[in-house]
């Protein structure tokens, strides 16, 4: 047998150079590189490998361990997870700092190959630096807390344990219905161990990523309940992107005149424009899909895992008579709401079924509704894209009793933009193809809801973990993964730029040039929402305010922070914006620059959008002296009622 001594990292970075993705017939590697911040626990082992010879993989330097693994999961989600990075960090706070990345990944079903170093598999030195000691077991380490967010996990104690375990990763990384973060821990010693490893092992594996087929009676299953039902609706999910089954999905509702409603993972699939295309639909949907959906007799759901914000706490669907017909490459969710299921990729079950309903003569029966809701919503749309501030006689759209916050917002910054208005404003300037970033706050649900997809494949949201800090450095991967001729937006709040936009200076270093909208409330607007109009709480810990000497409380005077400043000092090119006009004049110069912009908006608080026949479930207090709060909770209770159990 013939044989190649290399060192366990050495031969890792070989066998990550071999393997590929075929993809109806297309063939591409599957690694594109490697994302590394370097510690004592991976620089002299991988670290030495990829000096030595990285061979086609691109090494980028982080700046923050979860905001590399953001980029790596930006990066893979835009490729419709055909190519992917992996990561590498330090043991102890490098690999800790993963972890939330990694569950964000594995909520989102987005591949991403995680390589934190790990404790000396010896325990000769014990305890080295950054060692976390558990005195019941000594062979737990940080990487075990990679267990409950990974969709495999691994730990090399012997280099050739290697062979094994990345076959299994790339498994794990190339299933569709399976895949997520891939956690492989490395033992700083054993990552510089030597090992005759065989030559097959490096041999050019292509993962094939097949269209599994529906079965007969799957087939036969739904087109008998479509047949029966008079008014369906079907729910455009991620799936329908990463299948790239929109042109089947279209083609399926356009010939049995189905409306549909898209999800956060699903929206752009299909242009907003189409006829049938209800937009948002849930708890942050819009009035068209969330009308339609809540008569729909019966529901086809096709790559979604029904989210509570997509099923409205399941409570969404109130027709007494609705079904399901799920359509998904994971039996998990085909299982979910007794639906009929249809485990298969998304393109095969639909031409499948297609061309069976086809024979039936299959039609709805709705007349006018579809176009009847989207006009209607039409018009709300324009409203809310055309909101004004006005110092007098202002109702804010969320919780309206507190205009006096939006009017000391709007006297403190000299702000007077509304923030249904600004992401109006950037909608009609960015062009088709560019791309939009969100994850956290109440942007999510202004895009789901307001946001026009005007090109294919330009909505990208992560709202499955909903990780605030995703968003600026999930941008980098974005645009790594689409080029120069595109732009890429990330919309983002204050309280999520706080949190984490460590690649902002790697987008800089790499001249990889995002575009950053930071919309200022100076809180955390979602949350203070929720607690004041749905919880009946007062505004508690989420507004940005000085501590007060005289209440000894956090409600002294708003904190009024230079976002384009913090900026401008990394070397972006920056805007500060507090009305329309320096809005659109701050949009059309960023488009002209060739580095990384940051737009700070100052936008009024309470000026987002509210929600449209939807409900959502959230924990209430039972006893509380707040008489508000009893009759939230009653409320509630009450609401519970109305919803499906499980």
């Amino acid at each position: 047998m013939k044989t190649t001594r290399l060192t366990t990292a050495q031969a890792l970075v070989k066998f990550l150079n071999s393997q590929y993705v075929e993809f109806d017939g297309k063939k591409q590697k599957f690694v594109k590189g490697v994302f590394t911040i370097f510690g004592h626990g991976n620089v002299v082992g991988l670290g030495q490998a990829l000096e030595e010879n990285a061979g086609d993989l691109i090494v980028h330097q982080g700046r923050n361990e979860q905001g590399m693994v953001h980029a790596a999961v930006g990066y893979a989600k835009q490729m419709k997870r055909k190519q992917i990075y992996a990561c590498t960090s330090s043991i102890g706070p490098g690999a800790a700092n993963m972890v939330t990345a990694a569950a964000t990944a594995s909520a989102n079903r987005i591949p991403v190959l995680l390589l934190p170093g790990d404790t000396f598999a010896t325990r000769q030195p014990d305890p080295v630096l950054q060692q976390l000691e558990q005195f019941n077991d000594l062979s737990i380490t940080t990487n075990d807390a990679f267990r409950a967010v990974s969709k495999y996990w691994d730990r090399i104690n012997r280099p050739e344990q290697l062979m094994s375990a990345m076959i299994n990763a790339m498994r794990v990384l190339t299933d569709p219905a399976k895949t997520g973060a891939v956690t492989i821990a490395l033992p700083q010693d054993v990552q510089g161990e030597a090992y005759n490893y065989p030559k097959y092992f490096f041999k050019e594996r292509i993962h094939r990523i097949e269209r599994r087929p529906p079965t007969p009676e799957m087939i036969n299953n739904a087109v008998k309940m479509i047949k029966g039902k008079k008014r369906p609706i079907m729910i455009c999910g991620g799936g329908v992107k990463y299948s790239e089954a929109a042109k089947a999905f279209i083609t399926f509702a356009e010939k049995f005149n189905i409306p549909f409603g898209e999800t956060q993972a699903g929206k752009s699939a299909i242009l907003s424009s189409h006829p049938l295309n209800l937009g948002g639909i849930g708890t942050t949907g819009n009035l068209a899909a969330n009308t339609i959906a809540r008569e729909a007799d019966l529901v086809i759901g096709i790559g979604t895992r029904y989210s509570d914000f997509t099923t409205s706490s399941k409570s969404q669907f109130a027709n007494k008579n609705v079904d399901f017909i799920n359509i998904n490459i994971a039996e998990f969710d085909a299982y979910k709401l007794d639906a009929v299921k249809v485990v298969a990729d998304a393109k095969a079950a639909l031409k499948q079924i297609y061309d069976k309903l086809d024979m039936k003569a299959y039609k709805s029966t709705y007349q006018d509704e579809i176009k009847s809701v989207k006009n209607e919503w039409n018009k709300e749309l324009s409203r809310l894209h055309n909101i004004k501030y006005t110092r007098k006689g202002f109702t804010p759209e969320v919780a309206g009793h507190l205009d006096h916050v939006v009017e000391e917002f709007s006297k403190q910054t000299g702000s007077c933009l509304t923030q249904t208005r600004a992401l109006g404003i950037i909608n009609e300037m960015v062009s088709n193809n560019d791309i939009v970033i969100g994850a956290a706050g109440s942007l999510p649900g202004d895009l789901q809801r307001i946001w026009v997809s005007k090109g294919e494949n330009t909505y990208h949201m992560e709202y499955g973990y909903s990780c605030m800090g995703y968003e600026i450095n999930a941008a980098l991967g974005v645009k790594m993964a689409v080029g120069n001729d595109r732009e890429v937006y990330s919309l983002l709040g204050d309280g999520s730029y706080l949190m984490l936009h460590s690649e902002l200076v790697t987008s800089l270093q790499e001249r990889q040039k995002i575009n950053v909208i930071l919309f200022d409330n100076m809180g955390f607007g979602c949350i203070n929402n929720l607690e004041i109009g749905g919880s009946g709480m007062g505004s508690f810990g989420t507004e940005f305010r000085y501590r007060n000497e005289e209440t000894g409380k956090l409600d002294g005077k708003l904190m009024d922070i230079d976002y384009a400043k913090c900026a401008e000092g990394y070397g972006c090119k920056t805007y500060s914006v507090k009305n329309e006009k320096d809005l659109k004049a701050a949009l059309e110069d960023a488009k002209k620059q060739t580095i990384s912009t940051l737009i700070d908006i100052k936008v009024l608080p309470k000026t987002m959008t509210n929600g449209y026949e939807s409900w959502w479930r959230f924990g209430v207090a039972e006893v509380a002296k707040n008489e508000a709060i009893q009759n939230a909770s009653k409320k509630m209770q009450k609401d519970i009622k109305k919803a499906r159990q499980y």
